[in-house]
């Protein structure tokens, strides 16, 4: 009695072939290449303020903005998002909330409620 060996079944098997699995993944490889190229370029962006632009390179990097004002992070963040090293510190700042807050966020004795005086 003889046995003929069987090759196995490929568990998965994209529909259309091996080279349209291969084009989709490169087309998707390519689309996060220009996500990112997109990304890197909004993070130097003079539309953005300094808030949105280190938010973005934090997003890019997977790293929070250090909270020393010494950290040698923050002249990198600084000549990645065309901010000067001064803006970072005010957003370090902002973040501790040793800023005063902006004028938009001050709110008149007359509109807090009697609980809040």
């Amino acid at each position: 009695m003889s046995f003929t060996r069987v090759p196995p079944e490929p568990f998965y098997s994209p529909s259309g072939g091996t080279d349209e699995h291969r084009r989709r993944v490169q087309q998707a490889a390519e689309d996060r290449a220009a996500q990112r190229d997109s990304e890197l370029e909004s993070q130097a962006s003079p539309m953005k303020d300094a808030q949105e632009r280190i938010g973005i390179w934090e997003r890019l990097h997977a790293l929070r903005l250090p909270r020393t004002s010494g950290h040698v992070l923050v002249k990198v963040i600084a000549r990645q998002t065309r901010l000067t090293v001064g803006q970072v510190q005010e957003e370090q700042q902002r973040r501790a909330g040793t800023l005063p807050q902006s004028p938009l966020a001050v709110v008149a004795p007359e509109q807090l409620t009697e609980d809040e005086h």
